[in-house]
This record gives structure tokens, sequence and C-alpha cells, in this order.
């Protein structure tokens, strides 16, 4: 096993892209390796090195590597973009794009997690065990499909958009949701254990069960009656029907 934490070294003000920091890319390497890795800081090139203090103990692949990050991450985007495999632990705050395109592996974020978690996410597993901002589990500007595999947990809620443009995986948010979750889905389950406003519009396919309230549904679903899920009843209803989709949307 190898475990990698990195610290800030002062408060960050400024934006950082920092798709360089996960597993993949640690796995193996020496903290002077680590320091010297490039990322981006607004529009300035700099290294993890110059940000960051980084203690290194063992050495091992992705898969048996762990990343404990620890201070403020609340303006560090893109934690474990592409992560494929091993352990990340965030002691705090992130900002947006953690986990995005990730594959594989574990992350876990013991604060909030700004928008776009989990964006375009096709495997492994992220847990919030704070809040989610926008677009949780969507696609970014322009893509068609969000995210396709994997499973994200939000012990928190989140805000509008969750999984938009969704095409698998499962999103299960304990709080409540925002407006729109599940817009224009074509794939996959989102489970919002709270309450939401008019989740499914435009779904070809997929899943979205509301344990909460739904304060507006969307006249576009048909309602098909009760249905049992898992022993519990609900009101099931398929749709969006103006597109033709194919798409469950169950309200208890």
């Amino acid at each position: 096993m190898q475990t990698v934490t990195i610290k800030p070294k002062k408060e960050i003000k400024i934006s950082v892209e920092a798709e360089n920091i996960s597993p993949d890319k640690f796995a193996g390497k020496t903290e002077k390796d680590i320091q010297s890795i490039e990322i981006w800081m607004g529009n300035e090139k700099t290294t993890i090195g110059e940000l960051f203090s980084v203690k290194v103990e063992g050495s091992a692949p992705a898969a048996d590597t762990k990343l404990v990050l620890e201070g403020d991450f609340s303006r560090i985007k893109r934690i474990g973009e592409g992560m494929t495999s091993g352990l990340m632990i965030i002691k705090g705050n992130v900002d947006m794009h953690v986990g995005a395109k990730m594959s594989g592996g574990k992350i876990t974020v013991t604060g909030n997690a700004d928008s776009w978690a989990g964006r375009e996410m096709k495997g492994g597993e992220l847990i919030i065990e704070g809040n989610a901002g926008y677009y949780l589990g969507a696609g970014y500007r322009g893509e068609t499909c969000g995210m396709r595999g994997g499973k994200i947990m939000v012990m928190g809620s989140a805000l509008d958009f969750v999984g938009e443009h969704m095409c698998g995986g499962e999103i299960i948010v304990k709080g409540n949701a925002g407006i729109l979750a599940g817009l224009s889905n074509n794939g996959g389950k989102i489970v919002i254990e709270g309450n939401t406003s008019r989740p499914g519009s435009e779904m070809a396919k997929g899943t979205i069960i509301v344990n909460g309230t739904v304060d507006e549904m969307m006249p576009v679903f048909k309602l098909e009656g009760t249905e049992a899920v898992e022993g519990v009843a609900y009101r099931k209803y398929t749709g969006d029907v103006i597109v033709g989709g194919k798409g469950v949307l169950y309200v208890k």
C-alpha cells in the first residue's frame, strides 16, 4: 500500500486545475516526483510542490494507492478526473468536477462538492458526505451523455439538474434535489430520498425514484397505476411522452 498525503501550503484564492491529482498519477512516485508534477493556477503553470506539501509512505501501483487530501480544497477543480483505480479521501470541501470521467476506484468527500461532481463518470464510486452543487453526474456543455456507469452517493442534498443526460450508473441523493433531476436522461437510475420538482423532463430511458414530495410534476408523463419496488408502493409514471420516452418515474 502507498499512502500520499497532500496539504495546501497557504490559502488558495485563484482556481487551480488539478486533474493530475489522482492515484493514477501518484502511484509508485516519490515525494520529489509528485512535487514536480505540473498543474495550472489560473492562467499560470505551476507545480504541486509549489502549492502543496507532500508526504509519501510506501510504494504501490494505482490500485493500492491511497490519497489523503487535508485542508481547504474549495478552489481546487478536477481532482480525480479520469481516475481508474485506487482510493482518495478529501477531508473537507472540494471545487467543481471532482471525479469527472472516472472509471474506477473510490473517492470520498467528507464535506461539500461543487457543481459537475462525477461528470461523465464511467465507473467507480463517488461518495459526498455533505451537499452537492448543480449538474451532479451530468454531462458538460455540449455533451449528449453524462454519467455512463458507476455510483454516486450524496448524504446531503443536491442542487438542480441531477443526472442531466445520464446514460447509465446510479445516483442516490439522501436529501432533497433541485429542479429537473433526470433531465434528458437516456438510462441509469436516480433515487431521491427527499423532495424535488419537475423530475424527468425529456427523458427517453432510465428510472427515477422519489421517496419525498414532488412539488411539481411535468405534464409529460402517463400515470400507469401503482407498483411495488422493493416492497414499497409507488405511483408509476412513464414518459416523457412528448419525446416518445420509455423512462419510468416512481413517486411515493
